[in-house]
C-alpha cells in the first residue's frame, strides 16, 4: 500500500495513517474496529480536522473520516444530528425554525462529533457555559470492540468524561444538543490602552457582557467585543455587522498578514505595515461592527475545506480570572523582550476571551473558576513554533490550563500540572473502555504516560 499523508487543515500536523476510511454509516465504524488486521490502531476519527495539536494523528494506524452529516430531529429545545454535521450547516437551519445553539463557536466546520467529545471556546455569555459540549446532553459512541454504547445527562459522571474524552473512549456517530428560541443580539466594540484594559477589568465585567478580544501589544493596544442578548430588539436585524466582523477577521487579516510576510523581506518595514493593518481592523470594528440587533448564528465564520492563503493557527491557555490581570501584563512584557530578543513576532492580532466556570466536562479549562484566555494566532511566519514552546513555559509557570486539542506543544509535565488529579481519573477510565488501546494515538500515549 502507498504511504499516505494526511495533515490538519492548517497544514502544520502531519501523520501517515496506513488506512484511510469514509465513515458514511455506523456500520462502516463498527466495521473498521470489530477488524484489527485490516484496520490496524490507532484508530481516530477527524472532522474538519481544525485542531492544532496531533489529537486526531493516526500514524500507521487508521483513520476514519467522518461523513456522517444528518441533521436527524429538530424539537422545540433539542436537536440530534449525526457526528460530521457541521455547526455553520445545523445553526442555518435551526434559525429557519427560529432556534439557535446556545454557544455559537467561531469555527464553524467544527462537527458534532467533535463538539461532543473535545474542548472548543467561545466568551461565555452571562449565566451561561463559553464551551460547546456543555450543552451535549446526549452522545451515542461505537466502543473499541464494535458494541454501540449511550451516554445521556442523566449519567453526569460518565457524561462529563465523555465530553473530555477525544475519541479514546469511542467514535462518536450521533450526538444530542440542548437549543434555545432565537435571540436578538446586540454586540458592540470599543479600544483601550493595554493600561488602561487592565485598570478597568472589574467594571468591564460589571458590564454582564460577553467579552472576546484583540490584543496588539507592540502598539499598545486591546480592542474589546462585547456581546449580550437583546430580546427588546425592534426592527430588522443587521446581517452586515458580522459579515464585516468575519471577513476582517476570517479573511482579510490572515491574507494580508500571509502576504506581507512574503512580500517584505525587511522585518521593520513589514511590521510597520502590519501595526497600520491593525489599526484599520480597530477602527472598523469600532465604528462598523456594532449593532443593537444581530442574529448569533451570524457570527460563526464559514471556512473553507481546504485551506488557503487566509488559514491561520493558534494556541490557548486560561488563567483563573483573579491572576488575569498581572499575568497578562506579564505576558506583554513577555513578547516584546521575546521579540527583541530573538526578533520573532507574530503577524496577526492575540486573542482572548472571558470564560465562566464549567464543570460539564472533566478537562474542562475553568473547571476551578472562571477563566480569562491568552491566545497567539499566526499565520505560522517563520519562529512560530519556537515562540510556541516559550510561550507554553511562561503560561505553565503561571498556572496556565491549555486544551489538549488547540494547544500547540504541549509535554506530559505541562498537562500533569494543570490538569492534576482529573488527568488521572481520565487515564483510569480510558484504560476501561479501551483496555487494547485501539484508540489511543502516540500523542495521548505521551500525555498520558
Amino acid at each position: 500500500m502507498p504511504d499516505l499523508e494526511v495533515t490538519n487543515w492548517f497544514g502544520d500536523i502531519v501523520s501517515h495513517p496506513k488506512v484511510i476510511v469514509n465513515a458514511n454509516s455506523v456500520a462502516d465504524i463498527v466495521a473498521v474496529l470489530k477488524d484489527a488486521g485490516k484496520y490496524p490502531a490507532p484508530v481516530r476519527a477527524v472532522g474538519s480536522n481544525h485542531s492544532t495539536s496531533p489529537c486526531g494523528a493516526a500514524e500507521g494506524g487508521t483513520l476514519l473520516r467522518m461523513k456522517m452529516s444528518r441533521i436527524l430531529n429538530i424539537g422545540p429545545d433539542t436537536m440530534t444530528v449525526e457526528a460530521g454535521a457541521r455547526h455553520i450547516d445545523m445553526a442555518r437551519e435551526l434559525a429557519q425554525r427560529n432556534l439557535q445553539f446556545f454557544v455559537n463557536t467561531e469555527i464553524g466546520s467544527l462537527t458534532a462529533g467533535s463538539a461532543a467529545c473535545a474542548g472548543t471556546k467561545d466568551a461565555s455569555f452571562e449565566g451561561e457555559y463559553g464551551q460547546v459540549g456543555s450543552y451535549i446532553i446526549g452522545v451515542k459512541l461505537v466502543l473499541p470492540n464494535g458494541d454501540l454504547m449511550e451516554v445521556t445527562e442523566t449519567q453526569e459522571d460518565l457524561m462529563r468524561k465523555v465530553r473530555s474524552s477525544y475519541g479514546t473512549f469511542g467514535i462518536v456517530y450521533e450526538v444530542t444538543y440542548r437549543i434555545r428560541p432565537l435571540l436578538p443580539m446586540a454586540v458592540y466594540h470599543e479600544t483601550f490602552a493595554l493600561d488602561e484594559f487592565v485598570a478597568k477589568l472589574d467594571s468591564l465585567k460589571a458590564r454582564g457582557e460577553s467579552m472576546f478580544w484583540y490584543t496588539f501589544p507592540f502598539v499598545d493596544r486591546v480592542t474589546v467585543e462585547f456581546r449580550r442578548y437583546n430580546p427588546g430588539a425592534s426592527g430588522s436585524p443587521n446581517r452586515s455587522a458580522w459579515i464585516l466582523r468575519n471577513y476582517l477577521w476570517g479573511t482579510a487579516g490572515p491574507r494580508f498578514g500571509h502576504d506581507i510576510e512574503a512580500s517584505i523581506p525587511d522585518p521593520t518595514l513589514r511590521y510597520e505595515v502590519i501595526d497600520g493593518f491593525g489599526a484599520i481592523l480597530r477602527f472598523k470594528l469600532e465604528n462598523l461592527v456594532r449593532a443593537d440587533y444581530t442574529l448569533p448564528p451570524d457570527q460563526i465564520v464559514e471556512y473553507p475545506p481546504v485551506s488557503d492563503d487566509r488559514r491561520y493557527t493558534f494556541s490557548l491557555f486560561a488563567f483563573p480570572e483573579p491572576q488575569f490581570p498581572a499575568i497578562f501584563t506579564q505576558f506583554i512584557s513577555f513578547v516584546r523582550d521575546y521579540h527583541d530578543r530573538v526578533g520573532y513576532r507574530s503577524n496577526l492580532a492575540y486573542v482572548g476571551y472571558r470564560i465562566a466556570q464549567d464543570q460539564k466536562a472533566l478537562l474542562s479549562y475553568s473547571y476551578d473558576g472562571p477563566v480569562m484566555t491568552i491566545d497567539p494566532v499566526s499565520t505560522g511566519n517563520p519562529g512560530w513554533k519556537p515562540f510556541l514552546d516559550a510561550y507554553n513555559q511562561f503560561c505553565s509557570d503561571r498556572g496556565g490550563v491549555p486544551l489538549l486539542n488547540q494547544t500547540y506543544g504541549l509535554t506530559p509535565e505541562i498537562v500533569r500540572k494543570a490538569c492534576g488529579d482529573r488527568l488521572k481519573d481520565f487515564a483510569e477510565t480510558r484504560r476501561q473502555f479501551d483496555p487494547g488501546d485501539r484508540l489511543l494515538n502516540d500523542y495521548f500515549r505521551t500525555l498520558l504516560a
